[in-house]
């Protein structure tokens, strides 16, 4: 199943944004730490052109914390840009955010604000990093996406005008795990997806990433062969029963994705660097597969 979410007000924070581009001096992009690849505005690389960026792996206390690290290498390697990871339990981090956007500009005078721009896709906890800036309760903040739905401009004290945009995806989620991996995540609302597809997707890489949180959660001493047989083990432990004994797939499911959503599963990376090229490399076949397709029939519509 291709995972798509793309509501009207994303559309229009998409043009807001090119619009608001020119004034601004710098790019914060907010990440989820469990999925910085997944969670990264692909079109944002075009969009800055040479602004500076920050990159924020947020939520880095439910990701593993190895993996996090390959992340802001990678990033920072190949994308010439800063990254910082961080969460709610590490406020110290947070408020390091402006003494790095002054770094970023040492010939500016302590008097000059610097207007940064901050995105990120919906439910990442950028509404979250905005209030604890500015010391109060200024953007909304929620457990289910899109809770930000206008863009708005918080002045901090530290010198740093942000400019807040609504959480944003972009409208073709052409790697089909992008779209699984944003849903397992909490970035794309329940309503647009079906609960025990994206739970069998999750179960499947856990089985071959982390066997061993499986084993302790739901204290299995050997692991089954197959998502479909751990969703079953799951359902039974959890009652998830329907009549006649049959597993209630849907509930199950729910069970699953809420303990991952909350941490209670352990810290889960849910891509690497390397996956990543992998699945680039793939993707770019599949394109050229397309364009070879599109072009060959257009050239025997134009002999006919």
């Amino acid at each position: 199943m291709q995972i798509q979410w793309y509501p009207g007000h994303m559309y229009k924070a998409g043009k807001e944004i090119k619009n608001t581009l020119q004034k601004i001096d710098l790019i914060i992009e907010v990440l989820d730490a469990r999925l910085p690849f997944s969670s990264e505005n692909p079109k944002l690389s075009q969009l800055r052109g040479d602004k500076p960026c920050i990159k924020l792996l947020n939520k880095s206390d439910l990701a593993d914390a190895d993996i996090t690290s390959e992340w802001q290498d990678y990033l920072e390697q190949t994308q010439d840009i800063k990254t910082l990871a961080l969460n709610i339990y590490t406020p110290e981090k947070t408020a390091l955010i402006p003494e790095l956007c002054h770094k970023m500009f040492p010939a500016k005078q302590a008097y000059q604000s610097i207007n940064a721009l901050i995105m990120g896709i919906p439910n990442v906890g950028k509404s979250t990093i905005i209030n604890a800036l500015a010391g109060r309760i200024i953007a909304k903040t929620g457990n289910e996406p899109a809770v930000t739905k206008r863009q708005q401009q918080i002045r901090l004290k530290q010198g740093l005008i942000l400019f807040d945009t609504p959480g944003m995806l972009w409208p073709n989620l052409e790697n089909k795990n992008t779209g699984y991996r944003l849903a397992v995540s909490g970035a794309i609302k329940d309503t647009a997806l079906h609960h025990d597809d994206v739970a069998f997707f999750a179960a499947e890489y856990l089985l071959h990433q982390y066997p061993q949180l499986l084993k302790d959660r739901f204290k299995i001493p050997v692991l089954p062969a197959n998502e479909t047989e751990l969703m079953e083990i799951i359902g039974r432990q959890r009652g998830c029963l329907r009549a006649g004994g049959n597993i209630d797939m849907d509930k199950t499911a729910k069970i699953l994705m809420s303990e991952i959503r909350a941490g209670i599963l352990g810290q889960i990376s849910w891509e690497t660097p390397k996956m990543m090229e992998t699945e680039l490399a793939e993707l770019k076949l599949i394109r050229a597969s397309k364009a070879a397709k599109k072009k060959s029939k257009m050239n025997a519509h134009t002999r006919k």
